[in-house]
């Protein structure tokens, strides 16, 4: 895996909460795809998409695309968003990553949810399946639940995973070397904070890391490995100060220590990206993606122009 693309959103706005596509070579300098304008739209359940998570199946090579259902530009406001919201997830799914199906919605939240924000998967080596999870208001708290999957189309019953002092709203989880990293947007520190185990379902035991402590006003973590193969990459996402993502740079992640980039050590590229995903793909798929979108208008079946609202 020798690039990387990221699927994004870039905020409340017309179009703002839809499917957003830049890729890198180096995973810190990043080239907005198809002139900086949405490649998926979503045209179910609230037609609005954000914090959206890219994951390939290890043994198909299949690459899903998972959002949240959610569009706070329709102007109904953030409360009715947490406690009213859809349950749904919405999927889209490609073998090549130019030819998409169509989002589908797929309900994942438990009845009493109000609203399925900010999902992600991992595969889960010992069930052969992905592990599927996501924040949900439940009884005036943020919790994080989670179901298992084979093909993002079915799914099993979904159950409580992480539950904290008070609310989180943010999550992601990989592995290296056997063990599973955690790091979540824990409102009880209002912090990021990073967590490890040697199983998806095992007990995480919290990690030190005086670099998190010492972030205020983030979210929307992702951590991906460097080109090098023992540096990773964790982002977030300064939605306080509104100054984009900000990269910090580690050669151990059992350590908690990071190195924070200065500005000039990266470039986010022009779109302000929101909560989004990173994944490793091949040297072709990074050539392929370009071509395509260097392409003039590039339409296909409809997903690039703008559509008519289904809703």
């Amino acid at each position: 895996m020798a690039a990387y693309l990221f699927a994004h959103f870039i905020g409340e706005e017309k179009n703002g909460e839809q499917i957003y596509f830049s890729v890198s070579q180096d995973g810190l300098h990043w080239k907005d795809l198809n002139n900086g304008n949405p490649i998926l739209f979503s045209q179910t359940g609230t037609c609005g998409v954000r914090d959206p998570f890219l994951v390939r199946h290890p043994q198909t090579g299949t690459v899903y695309l998972i959002a949240t259902d959610l569009c706070i530009w329709d102007g109904k406001g953030w409360k009715n968003a947490q406690e009213s919201g859809s349950r749904s997830i919405i999927v889209w799914e490609t073998d090549d990553l130019i030819h998409w199906t169509k989002g589908r919605s797929c309900e994942v939240g438990i009845s009493e949810a109000g609203c399925v924000w900010a999902p992600e998967a991992v595969f889960d080596k010992e069930k052969g399946a992905f592990l599927v999870f996501f924040a949900s208001k439940v009884s005036g708290k943020h919790k994080i639940y989670a179901a298992y999957t084979e093909d993002f189309d079915s799914f099993s019953d979904t159950f409580l995973y992480m539950e904290k002092e008070m609310d989180v709203i943010d999550t992601t989880i990989l592995e290296n070397k056997g063990q599973y990293y955690r790091i979540s947007k824990d409102e009880t520190d209002k912090r990021l904070i990073m967590e490890k185990s040697s199983s998806l379902m095992g007990e995480f035991v919290r990690i030190d890391s005086p670099t998190l402590d010492n972030l205020e006003g983030v979210e929307g973590p992702e951590c991906y490995c460097m080109p090098d193969g023992k540096t990773w990459c964790l982002i977030a996402d300064q939605f306080q100060t509104g100054k984009g993502y900000l990269p910090m740079l580690t050669e151990d992640l059992s350590s908690g220590n990071f190195r924070v980039l200065s500005p000039h050590e990266y470039d986010m590229g022009k779109t302000k990206k929101r909560h989004g995903g990173v994944l490793q793909i091949t040297d072709e798929e990074y050539q392929r993606l370009l071509t395509w979108y260097d392409r003039k208008n590039p339409v296909l079946e409809g997903l690039y122009a703008e559509p008519v609202s289904a809703c």
